[in-house]
């Protein structure tokens, strides 16, 4: 409840902006310990609990910035006429893809090894350029006036239908 009153009070680009480099450092952390090889057999009890501590930070940090956002933003820029229908899709997507990323783990881990750290760390950059650059504040902006912030964003403006159509 707490997290959903910080993501809704304060600007949401903030917290994504402050928690999206903590996970890019995390994974790295991660992905530098074990390697190249991947080999872990000599790993001292204490810096597997290290390792153990910064995966759940991880956690932590997609949990504040990244977890809540299929669910925020789908609810937040579409027209109250398709916002359902676009809710539903938006969270059958996030599911198929989690899915996906679930049953796929375990076999980038042995193949990539460390590599797999790397890979969602140029994800998590690639994905927090796009929200910096594409996806509008809505903070404070009513449900009703969306239509013209994507109107006056700079890249979206394009896909917008005209007020008048020219006849």
């Amino acid at each position: 409840m707490l997290h959903s009153y910080l993501h809704s009070s304060l600007v949401e680009s903030i917290v994504l902006l402050h928690w999206s480099p903590s996970m890019v450092l995390l994974t790295i952390f991660i992905g530098w310990k074990f390697g190249v090889t991947g080999q872990v057999m000599d790993l001292p009890k204490w810096f597997a609990s290290l390792v153990v501590f910064f995966i759940c930070a991880y956690v932590a940090a997609f949990a504040w910035s990244w977890g809540p956002l299929g669910w925020l933003v789908p609810s937040e820029i579409f027209p109250l006429e398709i916002r359902s229908a676009a809710q539903s899709i938006s969270v059958s997507v996030n599911m198929l893809f989690t899915f996906i990323v679930a049953q796929l783990f375990l076999t980038m881990l042995c193949h990539l090894k460390f590599g797999l750290f790397i890979f969602f760390a140029f994800f998590v950059v690639l994905m927090t350029l796009f929200v910096y650059f594409f996806l509008p504040e809505t903070k404070n902006i009513p449900i009703e006036e969306m239509t013209l912030v994507w109107k006056e964003h700079w890249f979206w403006r394009r896909f917008m239908p005209e007020d008048h159509p020219q006849v």
